[in-house]
């Protein structure tokens, strides 16, 4: 937490200053000790080291892809960038050998545009981008002595063993209940295989009782963008891959009814706390026992009824019964996918957030390769040696949805220098490549700890990559890394901040302004026609929270830009905060609704001055971007 002299700093100074916080992700640090080590192991008992060095290094790759949800769905955030990774290793090395250094450059500078743009989707996309873009820059510029189809064999190899490990290692605490027949063991089975979505679908009933416990009090708001977030994870826990389109087992089909009794408590819950009023103390009991319930396997049992004197509170008690009912017969409706259509995909990519993004991109890409090509050769065309360092750190840097600009290039620089330093310090007194082989193995185990700070997170693969490119045979050259790093950074700095000829800055930021009204409206539009199919509804519900959710993100990166960049998206906010209260007003509508079937004056009321305070705040913005 931030003293009150630090909370007086500039927006982007007190960004850099703060770092997340959390439990210790204990199974992602096994897996990162397991990652890299073990495959240069291998690599140097066959003889192969410089393939054990690609293998680690896609390794450590998939390890910062490597995030809190379902195993399955660890398959497609892990799997998919690597696929694209290797790709780019495949085209970066092969290039690299028959193109020269004009023709390279103005092909990254393409590679940089393509996936700058398809980043703009969601944070897969961008994960894949961003290791195409890395892989294409390994490829060309640091050359290996194995054939290419080799060197992308052993990256696939290295995302492989730790995409295997995140599907074969148990969390930590799993399974320490004992085991006394058949059904112990099978329900012991059935705990590991859904472990993580076990845990996404309780978070979402204790996020239910907190906002019940904060209804009337000041933490409303937090605590319905805590419920958001927790429906968002379950959302993406259960729609995992599978060789069926829905639930092909009982524990699957009974997580998923599970998921779907949360959302009309979620929505009677919102009811709530939009009343502004305190709400009894034993309404949030009913929440915290069908969470127990999910972590546990077991029955629902008897839940307390709250009271019914209002149709909030009918809600909740009808919604604690329903809820009760799909526990016991452990079927529902499968409502865990996003609906996001291939159209959608498409305008983000062409739209004007994927034309910026993809532009920055390819500008920082392209001209980061050609400067480190031209400071390692001195001219144009020759070979092409070791000079991955400055294109690779830019597209760290570059990234829109990674954190604000100025951020980024800050925590950069000082995490690559004292990450340099301090692998100066190990090299020296390493033994070789013992040491080093050690040296990858701690620093795999704290790349999860140090993803809370892009600094931290930036000094741990520093010295881990450092360490991997002279087990590899490279000198060792930490002073040359740190000037790289610096010149990348005066790169995206500048990129950065360059005026678009067809924009002024913020698309992203529009676009998902954009995309949460169109999402509210479409909500607002339903609840008013009164239609009885409430799975729409809750469906249309949660596209309305996730994209304000989204669009919420982006402006908080935005305003801790450096001011040019932050007056772009000024006043977003304010639409957002109109938003957020209309979606929340149009939630207590529903629930009104279905209790009487007509809307009370201060509903319609709300309703049309939250309506008026829209166009007006969308008035400003658009005046505000006129006159920038």
């Amino acid at each position: 937490m931030f003293t009150d002299a630090a909370r007086r700093l500039p927006p982007w100074l007190a960004h850099t200053l703060s770092a997340q916080r959390g439990p210790v992700p204990w199974n992602a640090v096994v897996r990162g000790a397991l990652a890299g080590g073990p495959l240069l192991i291998a690599a140097l008992a066959a003889g192969r080291t410089s393939l054990g060095v690609v293998a680690a290094i896609a390794a450590m790759l998939a390890g910062m892809n490597d995030r809190p949800g379902s195993r399955r769905t660890s398959v497609v955030r892990i799997g998919v960038p690597a696929l694209a990774g290797a790709t780019g290793l495949l085209v970066g090395t092969y290039a690299g050998l028959h193109l020269g250094a004009v023709a390279l450059t103005l092909l990254l500078t393409g590679l940089g545009l393509v996936a700058g743009s398809v980043s703009a989707v969601g944070p897969v996309a961008s994960a894949t981008g961003t290791q195409l873009l890395v892989g294409s820059a390994v490829g060309a510029g640091m050359p290996l002595p194995d054939p290419g189809w080799q060197s992308v064999l052993a990256f696939l190899a290295g995302a492989g063993w730790l995409l295997l490990l995140r599907l074969v290692l148990p969390t930590p605490g799993f399974g320490r209940g004992e085991i006394r027949d058949l059904r112990d063991l099978r329900d012991l089975r059935i705990g590991f295989r859904y472990d993580g979505e076990r845990a996404a679908v309780a978070g979402v009933y204790e996020a239910v009782a907190a906002l019940l416990d904060a209804a009337g009090t000041e933490h409303a708001v937090a605590r319905r963008a805590a419920l958001t977030a927790a429906l968002d994870h379950a959302q993406d826990a259960l729609a995992g891959p599978r060789l069926r389109r829905r639930a092909s087992t009982a524990a699957e089909r009974r997580l998923h009814a599970q998921y779907a009794a949360a959302l009309p408590l979620g929505e009677a819950a919102t009811a709530l706390a939009w009343a502004e009023r305190a709400v009894p103390a034993r309404a949030a009991e009913g929440p915290r026992r069908l969470a127990a319930a999910v972590r546990g396997n077991a029955p629902a049992g008897p839940l307390p009824a709250p009271t019914r004197t209002d149709p909030a509170l009918r809600a909740l008690d009808d919604a604690l019964l329903h809820a009760a009912d799909a526990f016991d017969r452990g079927r529902g409706q499968d409502l865990h996918t996003r609906r996001r259509s291939v159209r959608s995909r498409v305008r983000a990519v062409l739209g004007a957030g994927g034309r910026e993004y993809g532009l920055r991109v390819g500008l920082c890409f392209g001209a980061s390769a050609a400067v480190a090509q031209a400071l390692h050769h001195g001219h144009w065309y020759g070979s092409h040696q070791h000079w991955y360092w400055m294109p690779a750190t830019a597209i760290f840097l570059v990234k829109p949805d990674l954190g604000p600009l100025v951020s980024r290039v800050l925590s950069r620089a000082a995490g690559t220098v004292l990450g340099a330093l301090l692998f100066a310090g190990f090299a020296a007194v390493l033994p070789r490549p013992e040491g080093l082989v050690a040296l990858v193995a701690v620093c795999g185990a704290l790349v999860p700890v140090a993803a809370r700070h892009f600094a931290a997170q930036t000094t741990v693969v520093t010295v881990l990559v450092l360490a991997l490119v002279m087990v590899g045979g490279e000198p060792q050259a930490s002073a040359g890394r740190i000037g790289e790093t610096l010149l990348a950074c005066g790169i995206v700095l500048v990129a950065g901040h360059l005026p678009l000829p067809w924009q002024r800055g913020g698309a992203g930021v529009r676009a998902g302004i954009e995309a949460a009204d169109a999402a509210a409206h479409a909500y607002l539009a339903h609840v008013l026609s009164e239609s009885d199919d409430r799975a729409t509804r809750w469906m249309l519900r949660r596209d309305a929270y996730r994209t304000l959710a989204e669009a919420r993100a982006a402006i908080a990166r935005a305003a801790a830009e450096l001011p040019a960049l932050a007056r772009h998206s000024a006043g977003t906010d304010e639409v957002a905060a109109v938003l957020e209260r209309l979606v929340d007003t149009t939630t207590a509508c529903a629930v009104h609704l279905d209790d009487s079937g007509r809307l009370t004056p201060r509903h319609t009321e709300q309703l049309a001055a939250l309506r008026d305070e829209l166009a007006e705040r969308r008035g400003r913005v658009g005046a505000r971007r006129t006159l920038a």
